[in-house]
């Protein structure tokens, strides 16, 4: 029996594993441990951890991560001390991480070092920020790599990966996207509140490598959507530095009635609150990666999502408020069609599971090379 370690420390990442842990609980051949940290534990972002409890997962171990000086290097330096101590207690032979979060670094960091095989999941894609410092490290301290795409794989071996270690399966929220796991809307908004007709929703992150000028920035954000006159479903940032900034932002849009504010939103209700929304706006790879799928218009502000793969019609905006309510002024008339994107067509969980019933895998080098491109 092959023991796998989750490790989930945002409710983004969580919904990119999710799949990919029910498929393996399934399985008497393998035994799984999900480590919960970060947002995950957090109340003021909805302590989420909830929503993993739901899943009934049979190994869930949390760890309280944040400072609060809330700085990345110091979150890193706890996760890898708690991560470490958990290791040597279940003492896994696979850890499995997500993108490029600070936690995602830390578990890769423990299992390279602890002689634990790494798998990451969607590498070798481009994100900007420090985001993209992260995820490229990440993939340099894996030993295994479960992308996307053939992009993502070309990349992977343009920096020296060698082809073996990587398996294109998608990206996993794909799955729950279309599977038949999403409630109704009418059910969404009795369930949160939402007495919306009609509704945007909003995601705003901070943008780490601007933090000087991050406060001026949603401060534009925030007077250009109360200047509008849609209605919005508002959902607080990452609690990456400057997310304090976006949060005194929104006090602003207290008590008026125009705006729902959460910290946290299910995932599958998300997904459904999304595919019925007149456009989504802000600078969160859910307008570069879901709403294509659905369709849905979108308004792209700053420089957050630079340089992502991108296979949709996208308004992009710098943080101005005159651009921002430049693109709100032209979104109604705004039409896209739904695209068939390159992240996998909703099986990435049963295409994970194959992987890890190959033998191949668990006799891949522990000692990793670096392949010289052709």
């Amino acid at each position: 029996m092959k023991k796998i370690l989750f490790l989930t420390g945002t409710r983004a990442d969580f919904s990119k594993i999710k799949s990919l842990i029910q498929a393996l609980e399934k399985q008497q051949d393998f035994q799984v441990y999900v480590f919960v940290t970060g947002m995950h534990l957090q109340e003021v972002y909805g302590y989420t951890l909830i929503e993993i409890e739901r899943c009934n997962f049979k190994n869930i171990h949390t760890f309280a991560n944040h400072t609060h000086e809330t700085t990345m290097d110091l979150t890193l330096a706890k996760t890898i001390e708690g991560l470490s101590a958990y290791c040597k207690d279940v003492n896994p032979d696979m850890i499995v991480v997500h993108g490029d979060r600070v936690e995602t670094l830390a578990g890769a960091i423990v299992g390279s070092l602890n002689n634990i095989l790494v798998a990451h999941i969607e590498g070798g894609e481009v994100s900007g920020t420090v985001d993209e410092l992260i995820r490229h490290s990440v993939s340099k301290l894996s030993h295994i790599h479960f992308v996307s795409n053939k992009q993502a794989q070309k990349r992977l071996i343009q920096m020296g990966e060698i082809k073996e270690s990587i398996f294109t399966i998608g990206s996993p929220d794909v799955d729950i996207m279309f599977s038949n796991q999403l409630p109704d809307l009418k059910i969404a908004k009795e369930y949160y509140k939402i007495n919306f007709e009609n509704y945007a929703i909003v995601m705003f992150h901070p943008v780490t490598t601007e933090i000087k000028e991050m406060q001026q920035y949603v401060k534009n954000f925030v007077t250009s959507l109360l200047q509008d006159n849609h209605n919005y479903i508002v959902i607080f940032p990452n609690n990456d530095l400057g997310s304090q900034f976006i949060l005194d932002a929104y006090e602003k849009l207290k008590g008026n009635e125009r705006f729902r504010v959460f910290p946290s939103l299910r995932f599958e209700y998300f997904l459904t609150l999304l595919k019925n929304s007149q456009f989504i706006i802000g600078n969160s790879s859910a307008g570069i990666r879901e709403a294509p799928y659905y369709g849905i218009p979108i308004i792209n502000i700053g420089t957050r999502q630079q340089n992502r793969a991108v296979h949709a019609d996208i308004i992009n905006t710098d943080y101005s408020e005159s651009g921002i309510t430049n693109a709100l002024s032209i979104i109604n008339s705004h039409q896209v069609k739904s695209v068939d994107n390159d992240f996998g067509k909703g099986n990435s969980n049963e295409l994970f599971l194959q992987c890890l019933q190959k033998a191949d895998i668990w006799q891949l080098n522990h000692q990793k090379q670096f392949r010289d491109s052709n």
